[in-house]
């Protein structure tokens, strides 16, 4: 499995405007791409010398061909939506994690 993880920075002057528009219309988005099964988003609690708040938003990929065809026919147009809502207010980067393996904690 793959993670495609975004990690944004937004500024505070529209953090409230921004966080409601992921919840409620980007990541369904993505998601409702079909090229991946889930989606995270978390806050990172260090705080950034350029101010603003810090997301990442993991996106689980159901292999690299999905993640590959989401480059392909539908990143530019999602992207390009944030962009014009938020232009100079955000900055974003990207990167691509493949799952090792995974670990749970066993009560007995």
């Amino acid at each position: 499995m793959i993670i495609y993880n975004v990690t944004v920075n937004i500024d505070d002057t529209v953090h409230a405007e921004w966080l409601e528009w992921m919840k409620t219309e980007h990541i369904p988005q993505v998601l409702g791409t079909g090229k991946f099964d889930r989606a995270t988003l978390s806050q990172v609690l260090v705080e950034e010398d350029m101010g603003g708040q810090t997301y990442s938003i993991q996106y689980r990929s159901y292999s690299r061909e999905a993640l590959d065809a989401y480059y392909r026919e539908d990143a530019d147009k999602l992207r390009q939506e944030g962009l014009k809502k938020f232009a100079d207010k955000m900055l974003a980067f990207r990167t691509e994690l493949q799952i090792v393996d995974e670990y749970t904690v066993k009560f007995k």
